[in-house]
């Protein structure tokens, strides 16, 4: 039997039992610069979404914002960077899978960017659709060697 494949609105509805406090390990401490010991949130995909949702135009947010405003929230050490990238990503597909059946008040996914202000480009419609949502909005996008960058970034950084 073939199972069907998830629609990326499933898939950022899938709770599976999150979110979830743990424990960092001393492996990736370091990495992540906490200690062993410190608590991690491991956020829900819908968590993510909508803290993603919250950004008004001509606003950004980068990732990292989005996991200190989880461990807050969680009143934890620090939310996991790898879980909120990823769900990041599902958000920003469910959002295009949305608007592509005709659902107008989607997730504004371009509006977040990478720690350093970079587009993301595994994002829909990869840099050049995102760059000229963001320029829509008034932001200036300039290439830095192989990324795209929103100019001056910081001083459009929405403050959750």
């Amino acid at each position: 039997m073939i199972k069907k494949r998830k629609s990326w609105r499933e898939k950022l509805t899938d709770k599976k039992d999150l979110p979830k406090i743990v424990r960092v390990s001393s492996k990736v401490a370091v990495r992540w610069g906490v200690r062993p010991g410190d608590t991690m949130v491991i956020p829900s995909p819908l968590e993510v979404d909508e803290v993603m949702r919250k950004v008004p135009p001509g606003k950004v947010i980068t990732i990292n914002q989005i996991r200190q405003f989880l461990a807050k929230k969680h009143g934890v050490t620090i939310a996991c960077p790898i879980t909120t990238g990823i769900f990041a990503w599902i958000a920003a597909h469910a959002s295009e899978e949305a608007k592509n059946e005709g659902e107008e008040n989607t997730t504004p996914y371009w509006r977040t960017l990478k720690a350093n202000g970079e587009i993301n480009p595994k994002y829909p419609g990869g840099v050049e659709h995102q760059k000229r949502l963001l320029e829509s909005e008034g932001h200036q996008v300039i290439k830095k060697g192989q990324k795209y960058l929103v100019a001056d970034y910081k001083e459009s950084l929405f403050e959750i």
